[in-house]
């Protein structure tokens, strides 16, 4: 299937000779979509064939993956189908949902805002008269920063079962101004969605443009996302898109976290999402400048394993939260990311900020298996003894050299 994979755009050439500074990551000639043309330190065929034993479990249904190594985009492919009945193959085209892992683009337009002087990381949230109500009238004082980062204070995933049962955001927010408080506004970590969405009424009263406007003015369009888009609307109006399933079955297509579109909102395929992470990791610095990405992704607030106690939750030392993205240390490598999770999809961002290499995959089931092979992809890359983080006990499926 045909894709447009947008241009590497570079900025005119001063008169002083000052370099040209790329606005888009590069695009190979060819998108390495086959054996052929995979390339890296990576021996992809030992990753393709992980892949395929993990498909073969009844807990997925389609995936797609892009590997960037040393900043080039290495390793493209679909896996599975589109839905569990009268679907279609999944490919590099294929449409799916980012949900959590939308908050990256939240934190990174805020940021970017922040540095075209539109508002303030320290702004408190009172001067944009929001919706988002807490106890002690702290929405007052808390900051952009405070709130980006997870910060506000309210019991994890505050109210997401109200967001899930059809209430208003914007009526849910206010009703945070009785929730007891996990702890004092601004001093712990505490995963929110509905309250993260805040950050959707400060962008647009700093700017008077919608959120969704200005995410593809400002990011998607400039660094060539030609499929990304925030809404259900976008999602299916991609000629390929995954349908959400659980276990085999297929789910219905909730649109709840599509009214919190800063913390649930963006869809695309696997390259944009690659090209989004290729540009996390500084290589469109005419969009995402080095301070901007060091505003999101520096570590500001320490959190618990976000996959548990977990084989693969242990594995990843000293978590930490950003604006909007998450850190940890994996075999002496930070790592940056983040990942998420709807009715019948999931997603997740992993790379390694100092040797430009990392994993991006969507997937349209709610199986955990895809975030036990990131390690397994780094494990590659780091050429470190085969691990079998999958648990694919079958020697058949082990994939080792």
């Amino acid at each position: 299937m045909a894709v447009g994979f947008g241009l590497w755009r570079v900025s005119k050439g001063r008169e002083d000779g000052a370099p040209q500074v790329a606005t888009a990551p590069p695009i190979p000639k060819v998108i390495p979509q086959s054996p052929q043309t995979w390339h890296g330190r990576i021996d992809y065929r030992i990753l393709d064939a992980r892949i395929h034993a993990m498909m073969a479990d009844p807990s997925m249904q389609g995936l797609a993956i892009a590997v960037v190594e040393d900043g080039r985009l290495a390793f493209v492919r679909g896996y599975g189908q589109t839905a569990p009945v009268g679907g279609d193959a999944v490919g590099s085209g294929t449409i799916f949902r980012w949900a959590s892992l939308s908050k990256t683009v939240a934190s990174t337009l805020t940021a970017r805002l922040a540095g075209d002087g539109m508002l303030s990381l320290s702004d408190p949230l009172g001067k944009y008269d929001t919706s988002l109500r807490l106890p002690g009238r702290a929405e007052t004082t808390l900051t952009v920063e405070e709130l980006l980062s997870q910060r506000t204070g309210l019991p994890r995933n505050a109210y997401d079962g109200w967001l899930e049962g059809g209430r208003d955001p914007k009526v849910i927010r206010q009703s945070f101004s009785t929730v007891p408080l996990q702890c004092p506004p601004a001093t712990c970590h505490s995963y929110q969605n509905v309250a993260f969405d805040t950050i959707t009424e400060v962008i647009e009263r700093a700017t008077r443009r919608t959120y969704a406007d200005l995410a593809q003015q400002r990011l998607f369009a400039p660094l060539g996302m030609t499929s990304t888009t925030i809404g259900l609307q976008g999602l299916q109006a991609g000629a390929s898109w995954a349908r959400p399933s659980r276990n085999g079955s297929a789910m219905p297509l909730s649109e709840f976290y599509y009214r919190v579109p800063a913390a649930a909102g963006v869809n695309s395929n696997i390259v944009d999402l690659a090209r989004w992470m290729q540009a996390q990791m500084g290589l469109a610095p005419g969009v995402l400048s080095g301070s901007v990405l060091s505003e999101v992704q520096r570590p500001r607030v320490n959190t618990s394993r976000p996959y548990g106690n977990s084989a693969l939750g242990r594995s990843l030392i000293r978590p930490t939260y950003g604006l909007g993205m998450r850190s940890f240390t994996y075999r002496g490598h930070r790592l940056v990311g983040h990942s998420g999770a709807v009715t019948g999809y999931r997603s997740t961002m992993m790379f390694d900020p100092a040797t430009k290499t990392g994993v991006v995959m969507l997937w349209n089931s709610e199986s955990s298996l895809p975030f036990r092979l990131q390690p397994e992809v780094f494990d590659l890359a780091y050429r470190q003894p085969f691990t079998d983080w999958l648990e694919l006990r079958s020697a058949q499926t082990m994939g080792e050299p």
